[in-house]
């Protein structure tokens, strides 16, 4: 029998935090980690000494963890948290913190992501991914995100009969999101004929299908509502979350990811449906990935995501404004906090504190993430829906 999931009572976030992103750095990942949390204690007054919970994710600090950063930022935490699952950790981090303070074994919580983008950080990154990839892909000349996602963006073209312009349809509508966000690496205006006719990277993947590497973090914090309005914060509540690893591994190709299994729980437990939601922050690596999730959180049927996004307006001021900051396709992906960035942002967003153009009357918001290609498809997914408070 299905145990009925506990509600996240007792519980907000705040304090949203984005250190600007740099195209290339040769700062290490600890100092852009030290500058969200001085970031974090700039924007609600925490000071080292009050944080008692520290959650952390990074491609890029190695070879400290969690555990290394917490000496390096001069934390003493009785709860700490190490997520090596790249995009899908921001909601990650959201629910186990969460969990952490609900059940009084931390009462503020700082989720930090930081990494930096050396020269060579991506070739770096990519050599010791994952051992599936050494293993299986790279003796064969094959490798790295651009190829697997050529692979997976063109099966699912195939199947559901979506085509380039649809995916141009979403990269187009997140680059003008990304106009009013003045810590956008991509400001300049993208037309559909510019993404039609960018040159192709890996067929049927084109240039303005891929995330641009970078340097950044990105951090909020989960604290009580007690210890919130006694610092006068502005909060959220968690009306729901899921998470899901290696879902369906005996599809051949990736065409539905970990959400689809539990997509019924995220919406059940929230108590509102897609319909109800004021944006949707999804994970952006490849727009692919977008469609995807447009479908598997319920947003459209399986298989319909063409026709979705054809009669859909996806800018901020549209029917569901997607990566109102232009999501990692135009603000940048700064390794592990681009699985931040949507967290943060649909915080922002709620709070009416946005980085740029708010999205008109917001309230709610729908979060999604996903992380570590392991291979041949994601491994994680997971996805909350969060609630301004009153």
């Amino acid at each position: 029998m299905k145990r009925t999931r506990t509600s996240y009572d007792g519980v907000v976030l705040c304090a949203p935090v984005t250190v600007p992103y740099e195209r290339y750095s040769s700062r290490t990942a600890h100092w852009w980690a030290g500058r969200a949390l001085r970031a974090l204690t700039g924007a609600t007054g925490f000071g080292p000494g009050d944080i008692d919970g520290f959650c952390f994710a990074s491609f890029s600090a190695a070879p400290d963890t969690a555990v290394g950063m917490v000496q390096h930022l001069g934390l003493s935490p009785r709860w700490l948290d190490h997520l090596p699952t790249g995009g899908a950790s921001g909601v990650m981090a959201l629910r186990r913190a969460a969990r952490a303070v609900q059940c009084g074994d931390a009462d503020i919580v700082a989720c930090v992501a930081a990494d930096t983008n050396h020269l060579d950080s991506f070739r770096q990154t990519l050599a010791g991914f994952s051992r599936f990839s050494q293993d299986a892909v790279y003796p064969y000349g094959f490798g790295g995100p651009n190829a697997t996602f050529a692979l997976i963006t063109d099966a699912y073209m195939r199947t559901y009969g979506i085509g380039r312009e649809h995916f141009g349809k979403l990269c187009v509508a997140q680059r003008r999101n990304a106009l009013s966000n003045p810590l956008a690496l991509m400001r300049t205006e993208l037309t559909l004929d510019d993404y039609l006719r960018a040159r192709p990277i890996s067929d049927p993947v084109h240039l303005f299908d891929c995330v641009m590497p970078c340097a950044g973090a990105e951090a909020f914090i989960v604290t009580t509502p007690e210890i919130a309005a006694a610092r006068g914060l502005k909060t959220a509540r968690i009306l729901a979350t899921i998470e899901r690893h290696n879902a369906f591994p005996d599809d051949p190709v990736q065409l539905r990811g970990g959400w689809a299994m539990d997509v019924d729980d995220l919406w059940s437990m929230a108590g509102i449906g897609p319909e109800q939601v004021h944006m949707l922050q999804a994970y952006d690596d490849y727009p692919v990935i977008v469609a995807m999730q447009l479908e598997d959180l319920g947003f459209c049927p399986k298989g319909q995501a063409a026709d979705f996004i054809a009669r859909t307006g996806f800018e901020i001021d549209g029917d569901l404004p997607l990566n109102t900051n232009g999501g990692q396709l135009s603000a940048g992906q700064a390794g592990a906090a681009g699985g931040f960035q949507n967290v943060t942002e649909g915080l922002r967003q709620v709070l009416h504190q946005p980085l740029g153009a708010q999205v008109p009357d917001a309230r709610t918001a729908a979060l999604s993430g996903f992380g570590l290609v392991n291979y041949d498809r994601g491994v994680c997914t997971a996805a909350a829906v969060i609630e301004a408070c009153r």
